[in-house]
């Protein structure tokens, strides 16, 4: 039986990871906004689930949690950082505020999470740090910039965390994954359009997205719960996991498309 400690768990990727864990017999401590939200598992699981109320972006809340969940748990083998959210719009189109706190949740945040995790892991001699990223930290699309800002800049955080901790026994693994048949659509940000961007690229991805035609196909959120849960148990794990066919060749493409740019 492992031990994970999850934050963003009250619905998408979150949700579906820690349902699939408790349904195998793991121990989950799971963190969200609003622990009520995880009620109904409380009460079908109330040996093996965790909760606690997280604000990522709160640096003192981050360590008192994590510090809590050490504490009461005992060794924690795997913590997932999860939490996150889509902004959509043109960076000429978003507000100060916007992007803000688009940066404070997705990249800050995941920085806080792990910063917090680090001296429990180190002190109990190791353990896994999942980061959820997704294809966009290697790809873009027009109207994503900051969502791709905060994507890009975590997966060059963990990739110099995971040469920093490797001397630990604490191993990184970044998750990259397409898009996913979860609210994430509906929970994303949208900016007030400009007229200025409408025969644009973002005005085309934007009627895209209108007509349900801006992706060619959607993974299932089991299959991805169940490909973290997978790598966790793969010793060495590797650094980045690209899960399914779509995020596959779209990140496929866009290394070839950097290589051939240098001339390689």
């Amino acid at each position: 039986m492992k031990t994970w400690f999850i934050t963003g768990t009250s619905s998408g990727i979150g949700r579906a990871l820690t349902e699939a864990l408790l349904a195998q017999g793991e121990r989950v401590a799971a963190t969200l906004r609003d622990v009520s939200a995880l009620s109904g598992l409380q009460a079908r699981y109330p040996e093996t689930l965790w909760t606690a109320a997280l604000d990522v972006t709160d640096p003192d809340q981050a360590r008192a949690v994590a510090a809590r969940a050490f504490a009461a748990l005992g060794r924690i083998d795997v913590v997932v950082n999860n939490a996150g959210y889509g902004l959509f719009g043109a960076a000429e189109e978003l507000t100060d505020e916007e992007i803000d706190r688009q940066i404070a949740t997705n990249l800050t945040g995941s920085i806080h999470v792990v910063r917090a995790t680090l001296p429990h892991l180190r002190k109990q001699g190791g353990g896994r740090i999942l980061q959820v990223s997704s294809e966009g930290g290697q790809t873009t699309y027009p109207a994503f910039s900051i969502y791709h800002a905060t994507k890009w800049g975590v997966e060059g955080f963990i990739q110099a965390v995971a040469a920093e901790v490797e001397a630990f026994d604490i191993a990184c693994t970044l998750i990259e994954f397409g898009p996913t048949a979860t609210n994430f659509s509906g929970s994303i940000v949208r900016a007030t359009p400009m007229v200025a961007y409408e025969e644009t690229a973002v005005g085309a991805f934007r009627r895209a997205a209108r007509a349900g035609t801006a992706f060619s196909e959607f993974e299932d959120p089991a299959t991805v719960a169940q490909a973290m849960i997978d790598v966790a148990h793969r010793s060495p794990p590797p650094l980045r996991l690209v899960v399914g066919n779509y995020a596959f060749g779209r990140v496929r493409t866009e290394l070839r498309q950097r290589l051939e740019a240098m001339g390689a």
